[in-house]
């Protein structure tokens, strides 16, 4: 079984359970899920007919369509872009790629939900956490010397690249894996390096990695006294 057949399954098994539960609002999250995975249009009388409830249901429990849509496509993106910290940030961010990728082919309509109705100005509040994520495993490589660019830089350039890649793949007949690899580590290379114990840490580097461990403890130092860093911090690290 390949990763995309998997995925289905485990999603399937998760959408069982919560079919288990027959109070209104689950009903409605599974109705939801099943016509999304389908491709079918979801309208709100659709959905409502397909749970077996009124109108009226889904806008106590959701406000309206779309947050009903915005909660079915959390629950499975949160399900499967969540990466244990394995200690190794290289190794998590590599994880993290791949998990993205796969949870965009293995579901395409979700995918097409979170990614494919931008509006200017206005981040997505369904892949914020995950995004919120990826910029902790940056944070984690910069306290070991390992980031280039600034924690947030770094997230924005690898996010960028993750969802650019998922929706070429998307798009394909016969997504290339070995593309979304060949992607991933040209995007990483481009805001990591791996330090050695040969290699002494660049002035920019070692200014990040201060920055970074300072966030994480500031001590006693006062707000002025962080603003001052912070901003000298900046300049070293250009």
């Amino acid at each position: 079984m390949d990763f995309s057949s998997r995925y289905r399954t485990q999603c399937s098994a998760i959408w069982a359970t919560i079919a288990s539960v027959t109070n209104a609002r689950d009903r409605l999250l599974l109705a939801a899920a099943e016509m999304l995975e389908s491709g079918a249009t979801v309208s709100t009388r659709a959905v409502c007919d397909r749970a077996g409830v009124q109108a009226p249901t889904l806008y106590h429990h959701f406000g309206s369509k779309q947050g009903l849509i915005d909660a079915v496509a959390n629950h499975g993106f949160t399900q499967y872009t969540a990466v244990e910290n394995s200690g190794d940030p290289l190794d998590d961010l590599r994880t993290g790629w791949d998990r993205h990728v796969q949870f965009g082919l293995a579901h395409p309509s979700f995918y097409g939900l979170l990614y494919g109705r931008a509006e200017p100005g206005r981040a997505c509040a369904v892949t914020a956490p995950a995004h919120a994520a990826l910029r902790e495993r940056f944070t984690a490589a910069a306290t070991r010397g390992m980031l280039k660019v600034p924690a947030d830089d770094a997230a924005e350039q690898v996010f960028a690249a993750n969802v650019g890649i998922t929706l070429t793949l998307i798009s394909q007949t016969e997504p290339d894996l070995g593309l979304s690899g060949r992607v991933r580590e040209a995007a990483l290379a481009g805001v990591l390096h791996t330090p050695s114990a040969d290699a002494p840490a660049t002035r920019a580097s070692a200014a990040l990695t201060l920055r970074a461990l300072v966030d994480d403890d500031p001590g006693d130092l006062t707000p002025g006294e962080r603003g001052l860093l912070d901003e000298l911090l900046e300049r070293l690290a250009r």
